[in-house]
């Protein structure tokens, strides 16, 4: 039997979500829960692999299994085997052609930051803290340019390991509530680091640092080191993976609201 899991956690505490030899990571924790519960080991496959530090309200994961076990034995199990900060928020069964990461349709994330003068000492590690004002006008303008499909080498990790740097971003919002700056996107998929480059470049953008056509020209370039500076992992969350309408999945988690 193929199950898929809904599974929310806090960043903070774990070195990503993949499993790591001598580091605590998401995955290993959902792993040992679930296989408690299963009897027997199991391996999770995820819909997008976070970094370190970098929050979930809706990552997507799928295992095998032989044990018989209702959806709620499933969730309640897992969930009190599971430490502090990790959920599993809902649990289904699937057909055997669905698969967490490549039945994917398209991913999520939203970026908060918290633009004013001093940080947040209840928000640290929640939220990215600018202490200089950003024009969130300027930020949309720049937002446009990466909106569609290119080429992201410029967006992406050095050691990004993907094939192809192209993507498609399907949506890529920015609004401000207060104190707080909210920047959606969508895409196919993601290429490691590239929500936080993005972030980095429009902040940048938003302070009057560069104008809203650096952000076209750094895509231009296609090149890394003509980029500009990764933003923080803190205020990441992955929010949404979506999937075809046949599998019957929930597309989104809740969305983090601050103010």
């Amino acid at each position: 039997m193929r199950i898929a899991c809904g599974v929310e956690y806090d960043g903070a505490g774990f070195s990503g979500w993949q499993s790591q030899p001598h580091a605590p990571s998401v995955q290993a924790e959902v792993e040992a829960a679930l296989s408690k519960v299963a009897d027997h080991p199991v391996q999770l496959f995820c819909a997008g692999r976070t970094d370190a530090g970098v929050h979930a309200t809706h990552q997507v994961v799928h295992f095998e299994t032989t044990a018989q076990r209702r959806e709620r034995s499933w969730l309640l199990g897992a969930n009190a085997n599971l430490p502090d900060g990790v959920t599993l928020t809902w649990v289904r069964p699937v057909d055997e052609d669905f698969h967490a990461r490549f039945s994917a349709e398209a991913r999520s994330y939203r970026y908060v930051i918290l633009n004013r003068e001093v940080p947040s000492a209840l928000l640290r590690r929640r939220v990215t803290w600018s202490h200089a004002a950003l024009d969130v006008a300027s930020m949309r303008a720049g937002a446009r340019h990466l909106v569609g499909e290119h080429d992201f080498s410029s967006y992406r990790a050095t050691a990004c390991q993907a094939k192809s740097p192209v993507r498609t971003v399907h949506r890529l919002e920015l609004n401000r509530h207060g104190e707080f700056i909210y920047l959606d996107i969508e895409a196919n998929a993601f290429l490691h680091h590239m929500v936080r480059n993005i972030a980095g470049v429009l902040m940048a953008i938003g302070r009057g640092d560069q104008a809203p056509a650096w952000s076209r020209e750094i895509l231009e370039h296609r090149d890394r080191a003509r980029g500009g500076v990764t933003a923080p992992a803190d205020g990441l969350y992955l929010v949404g993976v979506r999937y075809p309408a046949r599998f019957g999945l929930p597309a989104r988690g809740f969305m983090p609201v601050f103010g």
